[in-house]
C-alpha cells in the first residue's frame, strides 16, 4: 500500500497552512491552529454560513460577535488511548483549535443570529437588516 504522507509536497492542505501559518513548523504535527472549511450563502433575507468542525463536541465550540466581526472558535482534543495490539502507522486525524472571522458589514440584524450544531456541522443564519431607504425632508426656513 502506497500512501501520500501528511507533510509532503503534494499536501495541498499542508501547503496553504503553512501560508496562513507560517510560524507553524512543517513536519510538527498535527496540532495547531486550523481554519474550518466554510460555504457561505446569500438568500433573499439572510445568509448562511457552514463550517465543517469534525471531531469537535458542541461544548467546544465558541461564536462571538464583537464590532461587527463574527468569531467561530473550536477545539478538537486528540485521544489518549494505549496500544496494547499493533502500532499506528498513519495519523492524519487533525487535533487542535478551529478559528475563522467574518466581518458582517452594516447590513445584517446581528441580534437575530441563529447558530445550529449538527454531524460535524456548524450552521449560522445571518438575517438581512431591512434597508432603510434615505428619506427627504423639507427644512423650513425662518
Amino acid at each position: 500500500m502506497s500512501l501520500i504522507p501528511r507533510g509532503s509536497l503534494l499536501d495541498l492542505d499542508n501547503m496553504i497552512e503553512q501560508l496562513m501559518l507560517p510560524n507553524r513548523v512543517l513536519g510538527q504535527g498535527t496540532e495547531g491552529f486550523f481554519s474550518p472549511r466554510i460555504d457561505v450563502c446569500e438568500h433573499k433575507d439572510s445568509y448562511e454560513i457552514s463550517a465543517e468542525l469534525p471531531g469537535v463536541s458542541k461544548e467546544h465550540i465558541n461564536v462571538t460577535l464583537e464590532n461587527g466581526v463574527l468569531t467561530l472558535e473550536a477545539e478538537t482534543h486528540r485521544e489518549n488511548k494505549e496500544e496494547k495490539e499493533g502500532r499506528v502507522i498513519r495519523e492524519e486525524r487533525r487535533y487542535g483549535k478551529y478559528l475563522r472571522s467574518f466581518n458582517l458589514g452594516e447590513d445584517v440584524s446581528e441580534k437575530e443570529i441563529d447558530a445550529n450544531f449538527k454531524d460535524g456541522v456548524l450552521t449560522l443564519k445571518v438575517p438581512k437588516r431591512e434597508e432603510v431607504q434615505p428619506q427627504r425632508k423639507r427644512i423650513e426656513i425662518h
